[in-house]
């Protein structure tokens, strides 16, 4: 299908982008806006920002929606959270944000790599705002303990589509488990829990609306809502183009149901506008003079 007016963006100059772009080569850092291939990617990166995909390049899962490359991952690199914790200090970010690829070869599924990450923002920038995009660990609690342990401010992970099309947009997922995560993760009440869909794969209203209510009952605070593109034709395809009077009556449905921040729109991706969802719930806290006041927007 033709892509909808609505979809089309502008380009920023080369040249705004092109520091991020050096700064993440310079400390060999991957991140999800190249990885999965963000439409927001370019914006993003012309503001200073970026979202940090650790743990390599390479995922142990093959999600038919998804551009990051599968295949054999390297070990897990020892230097990568100082590296991640640098960049964030001379991005000047005030709020983080941190995910990775599924590493299901791994005993505790990367969760310590995540840990190992927070500790390193938190020594080096204690005044940035972290926020973990995790996988589902296949279910291991004490893989979740760990990066809870860890103290990130905000803890998402994302159930992506309806339960009725897991088997064929996440058939190594289990939506149940995710939101076992959800709501385990949020019955500490020490983590903002947030989580997010692809819209456009084939649900139905009701859909949506019944995943955004068994979110709401996990305890899950914030979430997003965006379309879904494919990346390349070897992907899924999309089976509708939602126009952006849907995704603003999705928004109100969600803050009726009891979320504390919404977002949703064609473009939006699971950090869009990230660091404004802890500004909203969290006015005044762990904003760092001298900061980069645009945190993470659009990835």
């Amino acid at each position: 299908m033709r892509k909808p007016s609505w979809l089309k963006t502008t380009l920023p100059p080369p040249a705004l982008v092109a520091p991020v772009v050096g700064l993440l080569r310079e400390l060999g850092l991957h991140t999800v806006c190249e990885g999965a291939r963000c439409p927001n990617r370019p914006r993003c990166f012309s503001r200073g920002t970026a979202t940090f995909m650790i743990l390599g390049e390479r995922c142990t899962r093959s999600c038919p929606y998804c551009a990051v490359p599968g295949g054999a991952p390297e070990p897990p690199d020892p230097g990568e959270p100082e590296r991640v914790a640098e960049a964030v200090a001379r991005l000047g970010l005030a709020h983080a944000v941190i995910t990775s690829v599924a590493r299901d070869d791994l005993p505790d599924g990367g969760a310590g790599q995540f840990a190992a990450t927070i500790w390193a923002i938190r020594r080096r920038c204690p005044g940035t705002v972290v926020e973990v995009l995790v996988p589902d660990f296949r279910g291991d609690r004490q893989a979740l303990d760990d990066v809870l342990a860890a103290a990130p401010d905000i803890l998402n992970h994302n159930v992506e589509t309806v339960p009725r099309l897991y088997a064929r947009v996440r058939p190594e997922g289990d939506y149940g488990r995710s939101l076992e995560l959800l709501r385990r993760a949020a019955a500490g009440g020490r983590v903002v829990t947030k989580s997010g869909l692809m819209l456009g794969l084939g649900e139905a209203e009701e859909e949506v609306l019944g995943v955004l209510a068994d979110l709401r009952r996990a305890g899950c605070a914030v979430v997003t809502l965006g379309q879904y593109l494919q990346p390349t034709p070897a992907h899924l395809p999309v089976a509708e183009y939602l126009p952006p009077v849907r995704f603003a009556a999705y928004r109100r449905a969600a803050r009726e149901m009891g979320f504390r921040f919404a977002v949703a729109g064609p473009l939006v991706r699971s950090s869009f506008h990230a660091g404004d969802v802890f500004r909203c719930l969290f006015p005044g806290e762990r904003c760092p003079p001298g900061s980069n006041p645009s945190t993470s927007p659009t990835r």
